[in-house]
């Protein structure tokens, strides 16, 4: 392993897996401007996977608030991962990995959701033994080493999960979450919500702590599935690594299930649902322009 390997391990328990990521799964560096210069373009014309209107639930509350209580809680995580010299520099070859593919993939997300244009995009890698990632919202991803080292992931595998929590993100399935625990306690005052005031405002503050831990629904799960796959194969990954990819998670679940799992249930037809989602994205694959720089996997634990 690179430099990361000297790093002491840091203890991310109380951070799981978030939901605007939001996934069970949160660089340190704003790398924007390289982002929105590789203009690798503009997505193809609408084709590739439909995943049907998002809820109107994520209504109820701000994007603005939601998106600024995901800021602070990843600087704290941050903050927590510095002090503990668990932070993996930028000069680590993963976290060039993880940029690289990241620049890839955040052309085609506009299309999802028109904010993510004015995200600032941040990627982490983070020293972990968990088998963990996430994006939270307003386009903060994370991975863990653990993630990386044990599932010895391919770029196309990587480029798999990275879309997975991307579309938590942009279908703002934290914020959907959120609207209907207002809706549920009968606590919103919707314009309140909207202007960042009142218990709309309070209640989404309460809730920026657990964006670490809210779990998805399998709903949630099989949009992001389709949507990660969709993106990828824009991006020119092969959309076939999201079989793979649940393969080997599924290897990795014997026993003590990842912490990734923990926040994304499985279902017991997801590899099935992805396979058949394939002919629908291939196309997309085919045409896409082929990354021209590949990475190695991160070398395994000793």
């Amino acid at each position: 392993m690179s430099s990361s390997t000297d790093s002491a391990e840091f203890d991310l328990t109380r951070f799981r897996h978030i939901a605007g990521c939001t996934c069970a799964f949160h660089a340190r560096r704003l790398f924007t401007g390289a982002l929105l210069a590789t203009g690798a373009g503009a997505a193809l014309a609408r084709e590739g996977v439909d995943v049907g209107s998002q809820s109107q639930f994520s209504k109820l509350v701000s994007a603005e608030q939601v998106e600024t209580a995901a800021l602070q809680e990843y600087g704290k995580l941050k903050a927590e991962a510095r002090d503990k010299n668990a932070l993996v520099p930028e000069s680590d070859p993963q976290m060039a990995r993880l940029q690289y593919i990241a620049q890839r993939l955040i052309p085609y997300t506009y299309e999802w959701n028109p904010r993510a244009r004015e995200w600032k995009w941040e990627v982490n890698l983070l020293n972990s033994k968990q088998v963990n990632a996430f994006c939270m919202p307003g386009g903060k991803i994370a991975f863990f080493t653990g993630i990386l080292q044990q599932l010895q992931l391919n770029d196309d595998e990587v480029a798999m999960i990275m879309g997975h929590e991307m579309a938590h993100a942009l279908r703002e399935h934290a914020r959907e979450r959120m609207g209907k625990t207002a809706a549920t306690r009968g606590a919103i005052e919707i314009g309140a919500a909207i202007f960042g005031l009142g218990s709309g405002g309070r209640m989404v503050a309460d809730l920026g702590g657990q964006l670490l831990t809210l779990r998805f629904g399998r709903e949630d799960e099989s949009e992001a599935d389709l949507i990660g796959i969709d993106l990828s194969a824009r991006a020119g990954y092969d959309p076939k690594a999201g079989v793979t990819l649940w393969q080997k998670m599924a290897v990795a679940s014997k026993g003590a299930p990842p912490q990734f799992l923990s926040t994304h249930p499985s279902g017991p037809t997801r590899i099935k649902d992805i396979q058949t989602a394939l002919p629908q994205v291939q196309p997309l694959y085919a045409r896409a322009q082929k990354p021209p720089r590949r990475f190695e996997p991160m070398a395994a634990a000793k």
